[in-house]
């Protein structure tokens, strides 16, 4: 670290945490328009001018949060290393699935959220980029045939992580992550083990 840069005071972190993660759980229960500083306030247990230490309003919080988590995803997909992994798939979505068990009920509120096409979106565009960039180096398939590889592949990822967080989460993230894992690598038919043509009959 520079000498002339300060480490993050731990107390900034905690707040800013408890402030992102009160405007998730309000998000999760009503409409972006009607939330106000001074529900996150409450929710996040510190008063007005606290929150305005740090935010100057409540879409800087959503800035932050959005860009937060695609920091964080972009990250893990970077240090995938798809050459090593191809025959261990599962080693690729481990990465997702810790960063989802880093905070998981703040994470829960997110895919629960009603405001949370945004992010949504720029999730499945960073995951398709950096997948895009990973197969091109192993696949000679026309851009189509990618495109829609790659849209039915990674809005599917994120159809099945969203659809467990609004479940009752009774089966474990690291059970569904290896699940995905097999449909991803090995197909319907491979995760099935079984021939379809026979299974017709």
């Amino acid at each position: 670290m520079p000498k002339n840069e300060r480490p993050i005071d731990r107390r900034i972190i905690k707040t800013k945490r408890a402030i992102q993660n009160a405007f998730a759980k309000l998000l999760s229960e009503k409409d972006i328009n009607d939330i106000t500083v001074s529900d996150i306030a409450a929710t996040a247990d510190i008063n007005r001018k606290t929150f305005y230490n740090y935010y100057a309003g409540i879409y800087e919080v959503v800035d932050e949060i959005e860009n937060d988590v695609v920091r964080r995803f972009d990250k893990a997909v970077t240090e995938i290393d798809l050459r090593n992994n191809v025959n261990s798939p599962y080693m690729v979505f481990e990465k997702i699935t810790d960063i989802i068990n880093t905070d998981t009920e703040f994470f829960g509120y997110l895919m629960n959220m009603n405001y949370n096409v945004s992010l949504l979106t720029k999730l499945v565009s960073l995951l398709k980029d950096k997948t895009r960039s990973i197969l091109v180096q192993y696949l000679d398939l026309p851009e189509d045939r990618m495109e829609l590889m790659l849209e039915f592949t990674v809005t599917g990822i994120v159809a099945v992580y969203r659809s467990w967080f609004n479940s009752d989460r009774s089966r474990p993230i690291d059970s569904i992550s290896a699940d995905i894992s097999e449909l991803c690598f090995k197909g319907v038919n491979g995760f099935l083990d079984i021939n379809v043509e026979e299974a017709v009959k």
